[in-house]
């Protein structure tokens, strides 16, 4: 019998960073944290004066943290590309997950507002960063299920762009989970249903020329802290790359689980688009 793709013995081999790579680390470390600690300390300033007079809305802070998250791939040496038209429409996004760096380039792009599991709030850095930017925290309890639903509700009749993370876990970079159905319940909501728009993203991690194809993935039980020192050291870098898939009226689907499978192909098929659009080469692999 095989082991699961997710488990420790299939993740790929770990390299010794060398004198040259922790220098790497220490100056792309150094610059990394000082623009998003120095950025979040602004962004809180401004949100004390954004709160009380737009509530819910944030008309200025998400604009720092998209400039933080650009910067990011910047410091790090990773080329960014993106290609597809932003929604205009109200609603939500919904990509694949492949690793923290993510974050970075979901943000970069588009100003959004993650959902993520109650855990990462109590994450040292990344859960201060998470609330400070809006992150919907979300627990895995049937019991929270209406008061969920409801808070998800009122975001996105603020005009919040909600993204979710369907797979509900992150991947090796190299395969799209099947997508769950549970979180796009929301979207059905009667007051919501004929006016909420979903976008499909693909997100697609290209790794160092002679690297494994899944060194930018982030699953299981890696440790955050060892991944993040193999990518700062890392040299030359990779690139992620996003498609904006057209977006799709909820109004037309019958249920949740029509939705999520719809997004779920289109995502899918995103990983064998070439750069002008076409088909090509094999897609990711099924899990």
């Amino acid at each position: 019998m095989t082991s699961s793709w997710d488990k420790h013995e299939n993740y790929p081999e770990k390299h010794r960073i060398s004198a040259l790579g922790w220098l790497r680390v220490l100056g792309r470390g150094v610059i990394l944290g000082s623009i998003v600690f120095g950025c979040l300390g602004i962004l809180l300033l401004v949100r004390v004066i954004e709160k009380p007079i737009h509530g819910l809305h944030r008309p200025w802070t998400p604009f720092i943290t998209q400039f933080v998250c650009r910067s990011a791939f910047w410091v790090l040496g990773m080329k960014f590309s993106a290609r597809g038209d932003l929604m205009t429409q109200r609603g939500a996004v919904v990509a694949n997950h492949s690793s923290w760096l993510d974050i970075f380039a979901l943000n970069a792009r588009k100003r959004i507002y993650f959902v993520s599991k109650a855990e990462v709030a109590k994450w040292p850095g990344i859960g201060w960063l998470a609330k400070a930017t809006g992150t919907v925290f979300i627990k895995r309890d049937p019991k929270e299920a209406r008061r969920q639903k409801e808070v998800f509700e009122a975001r996105l009749l603020a005009g919040h762009k909600l993204l979710f993370f369907p797979e509900g876990t992150s991947t090796d970079a190299v395969r799209v989970l099947p997508f769950k159905p549970t979180l796009f319940a929301a979207f059905f909501a009667p007051e919501l249903r004929d006016a909420l728009y979903v976008q499909p993203v693909t997100v697609m991690y290209h790794a160092p020329a002679g690297e494994d194809a899944r060194f930018y993935g982030w699953w299981g039980d890696m440790e955050f802290g060892e991944h993040l020192l193999q990518t700062l050291s890392q040299s030359p870098q990779g690139r992620v790359e996003l498609i904006y898939h057209t977006p799709v009226a909820v109004r037309d689907f019958a249920s949740r689980k029509a939705l999520a499978a719809y997004c779920e192909g289109v995502v899918r098929g995103g990983h064998l688009l070439t750069p002008d659009g076409n088909q090509s080469g094999p897609g990711p692999i099924d899990p």
